[in-house]
This record gives structure tokens, C-alpha cells and sequence, in this order.
């Protein structure tokens, strides 16, 4: 008896699941990568809706504001912080410091960015505004 060339039935199945393996992996990898595209997409445009919200604010005054923007969700705090090394005793404060907290929220809230500076305003710019 010659035995002929080829692959027995037992082979052929190994390689298939080998195979099968290796292309299940793939694609769980590929889709990981798509599921994470989207989550930086989605991070990037909190963080510049934050940072938007943040640098409007021309004259800070002390309050809360909130919001949306498509399907994000912001919330602006800003509150003015105490400077005892600049004030001088007997004197009016000159000036002030504000701090601008911005929070944004997506996907039913679950995910949020937030965005935090600190503003200096003179006495003088503050009653120019005032009398605007």
C-alpha cells in the first residue's frame, strides 16, 4: 500500500480552529480600538466645550451657571478666593482673584471632564464694568 500526500480530516479541523481563533481576536481587538476612537472623540469635545465655557467669561462674578451643548451637559461655578498677601492693611483691595471651576457631563452623566483657572481682576476693571 502507498500511503498519498495530504491532510488527514484531524488536521484540517485543527488548523479551522486555529484559524477560527485568530480571527475572532482580530476582530475584538479591532472593535476595542473603535470603542475607544470613540470615547477620545468624545473626551476631546467635553475639553473644549469646558475650556469654551470657561474663557467666556469675561468680568467673573461670584454664581452658577449650567447648561447644555448637544449632548453634553456643563455646569460653570465661579467664586472669588480670599488673597490675604495682597491685600494692605488700612487699604482697599486692589485686587481680586476668581476661580472658574467648569464641569462637563455626557453619557448619562456617568463620564465627565471638568476645567479649572484662576482669574486676577483689578479694583479699577471691576468698577468700569459696573458702570457699563
Amino acid at each position: 500500500m502507498s500511503r498519498q500526500g495530504g491532510f488527514t480530516l484531524l488536521e484540517v479541523l485543527v488548523a479551522f480552529a486555529i484559524l477560527s481563533i485568530t480571527i475572532v481576536v482580530a476582530v475584538q481587538g479591532f472593535a476595542q480600538g473603535l470603542r475607544l476612537l470613540k470615547l477620545s472623540g468624545d473626551h476631546q469635545s467635553a475639553i473644549l466645550i469646558a475650556d469654551q465655557r470657561a474663557r467666556e467669561v469675561v468680568m467673573p462674578k461670584e454664581g452658577h451657571e449650567n447648561g447644555t451643548d448637544g449632548s453634553y451637559t456643563w455646569d460653570r461655578t465661579i467664586k472669588e478666593l480670599p488673597t490675604p498677601e495682597l491685600d494692605v492693611p488700612g487699604r482697599a483691595a486692589r485686587w481680586h482673584v476668581y476661580q472658574i471651576d467648569v464641569q462637563v457631563a455626557w453619557g448619562d452623566g456617568r463620564r465627565s471632564v471638568g476645567v479649572t483657572t484662576l482669574r486676577t481682576v483689578s479694583d479699577a476693571d471691576e468698577k468700569e464694568a459696573a458702570r457699563r
